[in-house]
């Protein structure tokens, strides 16, 4: 599929915008629960399905995690714990990411993490990351766009919960070389009628330089699929290997047939767009000689 115009960005050794097929993420997260066995078995079904990269979240919960919150008991698979000790459970840590490094090595796929705060920003550059997620939340924090963009990497940031004025922030603040801009909102899991498929376009058209995608977090396929039709050239979707786990995140994610089925139609459907040109096709040559009668012009 090509669509004219626009900008590219290139993420480790794939391009990524309007010339280029979709770069498809499959979020992990941290619906792992903590669970190195989980994240294999993910890592394996996004390589399984097609997904060009899988992506985590990295925070540090001593910083990330407000003072009021952090002694709150909080239901867990674990039992009823302070939210501070559940932060840290569902954390990997060295080791943790040294075995997820050489596991996605090994399938052929790459990794990146959305960065919560600086000091994990320098623990994910240690992994030399193809590029860095900035989550919605984010948005508006400078200090770490800043921190984020001195590492000279690729950026893909999401732009949910977010006015148009605080995306020009951003944008400003990141600058829009090797940017990418991902439509997003917020909920989970969002309600057809609050997705607004049609802020790509407007993305596209106030930002024309900068890759646009959709960073999806609503129920289905469907709409990751239409993002594309509208444009997306990166879809970002939650996945997770039983949608019944535990975890705030796994309603709103794909499980194994949902995001085998996303990616599939998405192939399809960039190689049913075309290029726009129109034109007689070899494969309609004997049926002009079979059904039209008239050439009158």
């Amino acid at each position: 599929m090509v669509r004219e115009g626009g900008h590219m960005v290139k993420i480790e050794n794939i391009f990524v915008g309007d010339d280029h097929p979709c770069f498809i993420v499959a979020e992990i997260g941290i619906n792992h629960n903590g669970s190195l066995e989980i994240a294999k078995k993910m890592i394996d079904l996004a390589a399984e399905s097609g997904c060009d990269a899988v992506k985590f979240q990295k925070r540090t919960p001593d910083l990330c995690v407000p003072d009021e919150q952090k002694n709150m008991m909080y239901e867990t698979p674990w039992g009823l714990i302070p939210y501070i000790e559940y932060r840290h459970k569902i954390e990997f840590g060295q080791k943790g990411y040294e075995q997820i490094d050489d596991y996605c090595r090994r399938k052929g796929i790459m990794w990146f993490a959305s960065c919560w705060d600086e000091d994990s920003v320098d623990f994910i550059e240690k992994f030399d990351p193809p590029c860095y997620k900035i989550g919605s939340a984010s948005l508006t924090d400078r200090n770490l766009l800043l921190h984020t963009r001195f590492k000279n990497k690729p950026v893909i940031l999401s732009t949910g919960m977010s006015t148009m004025e605080q995306v020009y922030g951003a944008v400003d603040t990141l600058g829009r070389e090797d940017l990418i801009l991902l439509h997003c909102v917020g909920t989970y899991p969002v309600p057809d009628h609050e997705n607004n498929l049609r802020v790509i376009n407007t993305l596209r058209e106030t930002f024309p330089e900068v890759p646009i995608g959709y960073s999806g977090h609503c129920r289905g396929t469907t709409l990751g699929v239409c993002a594309v039709a509208l444009g997306a050239c990166v879809v970002e979707r939650h996945i997770t290997l039983d949608r019944e786990m535990w975890g705030s995140n796994q309603a709103a994610s794909l499980g194994p047939e949902g995001l085998k089925l996303m990616v599939g139609n998405i192939r399809r459907l960039e190689l049913a767009l075309g290029d726009g040109v129109k034109r007689v096709l070899e494969s309609e040559v004997p049926l002009i000689m079979k059904l039209r009668r008239k050439v009158d012009f």
